[in-house]
């Protein structure tokens, strides 16, 4: 049990007094923990990569992955996803980073896509909950990905729909942020930390707020029952149910094994997984600032597609 679970489990039974058996005292009990969760962990998040940015020299990493075949930048960003604890929110942090840096944003989506999905914890988790075979063929996915979302966000020339801040005091063109001294450095990070949280509180609320209410009012005996029969619908309304929930992978996997056990396909269930992790509500919320529309819809389709194509053929294999 995690600290954030305990305090939000602490406030929702001591506090407010609502007996965690009910429904609605689960979706209070979720709401309060992962909005606990979401802002401390990307003020963190977004603090520390900045603060690791501002003595970096961006322009030697940036001509390191430009002058990879951009082929093995895309792998190498997805398998560094891979290997990063990150949430769909909190991975923004270094897609901004990164984009900030100048590196192609193919590379960028490329780890943005599969950090998510994949880390070290939910994999052992993974694999002892619904077996070694499936779990790799699960990280596979993942790590396909990110890979192909780089070829498609660089073939659509994402660069042109970015809406990167200028930065003051320096014309316009993006910073290079190398500080020398430490004082210079935290002036920084925390300077990004507002501007990026500046005037989304509300709106990251209502994104939890609503992954709450499906997490607390939906129960999972009727996702099973009406996503159970093998339709081909079954699997892309999966994936449209787990793209607005803001859920991270360790905490899913118990739900998804619990589904496999109650019925629900085994393609269906890790598609919904997949969207459930890789995207969610805040996240676009947040991405609008540095996005614009086409560009969003763009990486909604992309993920529609790829995880309902996972799911169909985990359907077939399964």
């Amino acid at each position: 049990m995690n600290l954030f679970h305990e305090i939000s489990e602490f406030i929702t039974n001591t506090l407010l007094q609502l007996t965690t058996c009910c429904q609605p005292a689960t979706g209070v009990s979720f709401f309060l923990e992962n909005t606990i969760k979401v802002f401390l962990l990307l003020s963190l998040t977004i603090y520390t990569v900045a603060l690791i940015r501002a003595g970096l020299p961006l322009d030697k990493i940036k001509a390191y992955l430009s002058g990879k075949n951009r082929f093995a930048a895309y792998l190498l960003a997805s398998l560094f996803g891979a290997l990063t604890p990150f949430c769909s929110c909190s991975g923004i942090a270094l897609f901004l980073g990164f984009t900030a840096a100048g590196i192609p944003p193919g590379i960028s989506m490329a780890f943005l896509i599969t950090s998510p999905m994949i880390n070290e914890a939910a994999v052992v988790m993974l694999g002892s909950t619904i077996g070694w075979g499936l779990t790799a063929v699960y990280v596979s996915f993942g790590i396909l990905a990110g890979f192909l979302g780089g070829i498609v966000f660089d073939a659509v020339k994402a660069e042109r729909y970015l809406i990167l801040p200028a930065a003051p005091c320096c014309g316009g063109k993006t910073p290079e942020p190398r500080i020398s001294t430490w004082r210079e450095r935290h002036n920084f990070a925390w300077a990004e930390v507002k501007n990026i949280l500046d005037g989304l509180s509300l709106w990251i609320i209502a994104g939890v707020g609503l992954g709450a209410v499906i997490n607390g009012m939906v129960p999972a005996d009727f996702i099973a029952r009406y996503l159970n029969a093998e339709q081909l619908w079954s699997v892309p309304v999966a994936v449209a149910l787990g793209i607005p929930t803001y859920v991270n992978i360790t905490g899913v996997i118990p739900v998804v094994a619990a589904l496999i056990d109650k019925g629900l396909p085994t393609g269906t269930a890790l598609a919904f997984m997949m969207s459930a992790t890789a995207a969610s509500l805040p996240e676009f919320i947040i991405l609008k600032r540095v996005m614009s529309g086409r560009l969003l819809l763009y990486f909604l389709g992309y993920l529609l597609l790829f995880f309902t194509l996972c799911g169909w053929l985990l359907n077939l294999m399964y």
